[in-house]
């Protein structure tokens, strides 16, 4: 029976500042403020899975054993802060990459679901109580076909996105929609919390 929701977090950009095609251990940084809503999350009964598209292992630019180093970096990061991950899920695939076996159309790279499909699978999750949070508008695409709800982070957030999929709230920053759906789900929003939401943007889920 899958009893248990989610929140599946993108990695660069959403869960750690953004890099281009980090590589390393300490390219990895965890983005402000996350830890506090991260712990409510858990506390509140939620998994925490990282769902992360990687061509940089597909374009040579990185290999599995570096991409290992940096998650188990990521790991450390969040435990000083008391926060473990339930799962890790890569795509590791891009049609124009240089790594023939990975240089492949798959169903794992976002905007397909196939990352979180198989940790709903593995961990016994259930999908549509679960949230899917990342700064690309196939973040939301991804959560969407998953049917899970979604909220759309950063810039992309703040410039609004008139064209494709429609996330369930918009957010600043990160903590910001963490921390909204850690409010959500302890109930309604006490009064005196009200300025903690000032910069979301909440919209109607698509029809």
């Amino acid at each position: 029976m899958t009893t248990k929701a989610a929140v599946f977090l993108d990695r660069d950009g959403t869960l750690t500042e953004p890099r281009h095609y980090p590589s390393r251990p300490e390219d990895l940084v965890l983005q402000p403020g996350v830890a506090p809503p991260l712990r409510a999350l858990r506390d509140a009964g939620y998994a925490l899975v990282l769902v992360t598209n990687q061509s940089g292992l597909a374009r040579g630019l990185f290999d599995r054993r570096a991409l290992d180093a940096m998650h188990v970096h990521l790991r450390a990061l969040l435990a000083a802060s008391g926060i473990a991950l339930d799962g890790i899920y890569v795509c590791p695939h891009h049609l124009d990459g240089t790594v023939p076996e990975l240089s492949v159309a798959c169903e794992c790279r976002k905007p397909a679901p196939g990352m979180l499909l198989r940790a709903g699978r593995e961990l016994g999750l259930d999908l549509g109580r679960s949230w899917m949070v990342g700064d690309f508008p196939t973040d939301v695409e991804a959560g969407l076909r998953a049917g899970c709800r979604t909220a759309l982070v950063g810039l992309a957030a703040t410039r609004g996105t008139p064209e494709g999929p429609r996330p369930d709230l918009s957010a600043a920053d990160t903590a910001h929609a963490l921390r909204e759906i850690a409010l959500r789900s302890a109930g309604p929003l006490p009064a005196h919390q009200d300025h903690q939401l000032t910069r979301i943007t909440r919209r109607s889920p698509p029809c």
